[in-house]
């Protein structure tokens, strides 16, 4: 891996990893110093504060952090999905080398499903209960492929095969209302890679399906994005999902990546506080069950409420009394070839640098 370096809001520079899949075959998603502001009660919250990556195609990229973290509304601002009152305030997101910031409506909508598509935690929440399946996923294949009504019928009755649903051609018929959370996901699934996309984004694909379920839908996004070489986005709060299906993980923490690297980097070595939190937090089975599960101290930060140093240092346990005071950078972590990034002082001394605190954000 190599790096690049850019300035985030106040100072602190940000690095930017390039896996070696990406100077092979090319960035397919740049993200760079991405900022998302929302109104707070004096001035400005940074909801996603600086942030800054890039997806390969065929590469897995996880994001993970607590609910709060930024990491859905990052990949929203990617989509120019960020609802109102929030806005995007600063940064770059370049798609094949478009600037994706400047697109206009049409052009908005002929690429999202078609170049990029979404699937989102809850599938009710982007079905309509008020459509038949076959209906919401021909659609799709008409606008953006332009095919005829009866081949775009075939296409759907395979892609439902494809991902799992027994007597496809009759669900065809079925509401989503007949279908089981996880059918539903799988619904889903089969929209968004109807048009073969090149970038698929899983926002928390699945959270609210049990286990056996949880792993039939990674199955069938595996299965489907390696046949087709597409980079994948895969958010969750859950490490051990992430890293059984990613290549390389960032980990967000108060709108913000604290620590990135390979799945084996974060899970066999973290290195930031709140990357080891999560994963203690994690149950194996091969430990005996405990009478209370593991948690992180203290609470998430509330909105607009970030601290004037290390936004994670209130709940740190390795704190010291500069982690108070100075904000941390991202910065490449010595020792492994800079094949890493880190955002503790502690950990990293170079990551602490003094920077000033962007005007109109609350603080403590």
């Amino acid at each position: 891996m190599g790096q690049s370096s850019s300035t985030l809001p106040g100072g602190t520079r940000s690095w930017t990893l390039v896996n070696r899949k990406e100077a092979k075959m090319g960035v397919l998603l740049e993200v760079n110093d991405l900022v998302v502001d929302f109104p707070a009660a004096s001035g400005v919250f940074h909801a996603v504060d600086g942030v800054s990556f890039s997806v390969a195609a065929g590469e897995r990229v996880g994001i993970v952090g607590e609910s709060g973290s930024g990491k859905s509304l990052t990949v929203q601002a990617i989509m120019r999905l960020v609802s109102s009152p929030g806005v995007i305030s600063s940064g770059v997101v370049r798609f094949d080398d478009e600037d994706v910031l400047s697109f206009g409506t049409r052009t908005l909508q002929r690429w999202r499903g078609h170049q990029v598509a979404m699937i989102f935690q809850d599938p009710m929440s982007s079905l309509n209960p008020l459509m038949r399946i076959g209906l919401q996923i021909t659609e799709s294949l008409e606008t953006h492929l332009g095919i005829k009504r009866s081949d775009a019928r075939k296409r759907a009755v395979e892609l439902l095969r494809q991902v799992g649903i027994t007597d496809a051609e009759a669900r065809m018929n079925d509401f989503p209302g007949a279908f089981s959370g996880g059918m539903r996901q799988r619904v889903c699934i089969a929209i968004a890679t109807a048009c073969a996309p090149r970038l698929l984004i899983a926002d928390e694909p699945t959270t609210a399906l049990d286990v056996t379920v949880q792993a039939q839908v990674l199955d069938v996004l595996d299965t489907m994005v390696s046949e087709s070489d597409t980079g994948v986005i895969l958010i969750s709060h859950d490490l051990g999902v992430i890293s059984n299906f990613c290549d390389r993980i960032l980990v967000m923490y108060a709108g913000r990546i604290v620590e990135q690297g390979s799945a084996a980097q974060i899970v066999g070595s973290p290195q930031h506080p709140y990357t080891r939190a999560l994963l203690r937090s994690i149950l194996k089975l091969a430990d005996p069950i405990p009478e209370r599960l593991r948690t992180i101290a203290g609470a998430p930060l509330l909105a607009g409420r970030r601290p004037a140093g290390c936004a994670f240092a209130p709940r740190c346990p390795m704190a010291v009394e500069e982690c108070h005071t100075t904000d941390p950078a991202l910065v490449p972590l010595l020792g492994e070839n800079e094949t890493r990034g880190v955002a503790c002082g502690v950990v990293a001394p170079a990551a602490f640098q003094a920077v000033e605190s962007p005007k109109g954000v609350n603080t403590l």
